[in-house]
């Protein structure tokens, strides 16, 4: 039962509620949703002792204010949104409390994309099939329950916060550095033999800009245009990083908002940490890909899971 709430003076471009995701539903043609950054969503619970799943807000771009109606403990995870506490600077991957009547601002983020503002305990909304997580295309989700973004003078609701929360300290090293280069990991897909030669060592050894055309269904790359042999493909699901390359050459990499079912040939898969990075790269930035295998990606991912065990 939700003892508290914050409400939302400004709520900037895009503010959404998202736990882990939706799962189990694709076969009726309803997405994923959840953590566009899962890195960072995963870190901000965990700094608050959530456990993994729990609902999280994305904030994309910045802007965002709200005050609390009650004391809160709230850890913000992302990148730096010149975020201030009363008026005081506040630095992103650490906890802190939110005492009844203070303003929490975020600015504008001057590098990445989305920020994650985490409450002890997760906030509180119903669950639609299964998932809090907010899909604004498909009127799912989120605070309300129907896909709605946040506004101005809505209250999100969270649970007691009585429960002591031990203070925790993210350690650098799991800290992204939001200016430094782009690698995004890509395993090959089961249409990769189908494009031509000159193709892949394009798409490996070329460096892709991210378009202007971006957002959580999908985000375009600019480069050079790959070839593939193939004619027509029968409709197939589509998971989480699929990248997709249209007759125009140029890949689509599919993100937590995707459509569940895809003809185009495709690349490849980005890892979800990989997804995760690009996620957070504005319009003009510059990225490569680099192939890895499955089993390394499997790996990878364990690793970074076994963290929040």
């Amino acid at each position: 039962m939700a003892q508290g709430y914050l409400t939302i003076s400004r709520p900037g471009p895009l503010s959404t509620l998202q736990d882990a995701g939706r799962y189990g539903v694709r076969r009726l043609g309803v997405t994923q949703g959840g953590p566009a950054d899962l890195h960072a969503w995963a870190w901000a619970n965990w700094l608050l002792g959530n456990p993994w799943g729990a609902t999280a807000l994305e904030i994309t771009l910045g802007g965002l204010e709200l005050k609390a109606g009650q004391d809160c403990r709230l850890a913000l995870a992302g990148p730096d949104m010149q975020a201030t506490l009363d008026g005081q600077p506040l630095a992103p991957w650490r906890a802190f409390t939110l005492k009844a009547g203070q303003v929490l601002s975020l600015g504008m983020c001057r590098q990445g994309m989305r920020a994650y503002l985490a409450v002890a305990g997760g906030f509180v909304a119903e669950p639609v099939l299964g998932s809090r997580a907010c899909v604004v295309r498909d009127g799912l989700g989120g605070h309300q329950g129907d896909g709605s973004k946040l506004a101005a003078n809505d209250r999100l609701a969270f649970g007691d916060q009585n429960t002591p929360v031990p203070p925790r300290t993210l350690p650098l090293a799991t800290q992204p550095d939001y200016a430094a280069p782009v690698v995004l990991e890509l395993i090959p897909g089961a249409q990769i033999a189908a494009f031509t030669g000159q193709s892949l060592f394009q798409a490996f050894n070329r460096p892709w800009q991210v378009d202007s055309r971006a957002d959580r269904m999908g985000i375009r790359l600019k480069g050079p245009a790959l070839h593939c042999r193939l004619d027509a493909m029968v409709s197939e699901g589509i998971n989480l990083g699929a990248v997709q390359v249209p007759p125009d050459g140029q890949p689509i990499v599919l993100l937590n908002d995707r459509q569940t079912i895809g003809g185009y040939p495709r690349l490849g898969t980005l890892t979800p940490l990989a997804c995760s990075r690009l996620a957070q790269c504005p319009p003009g930035t510059e990225v490569k890909l680099r192939a890895v295998s499955q089993e390394r990606a499997l790996r990878d991912y364990c690793r970074f899971r076994a963290g929040f065990a």
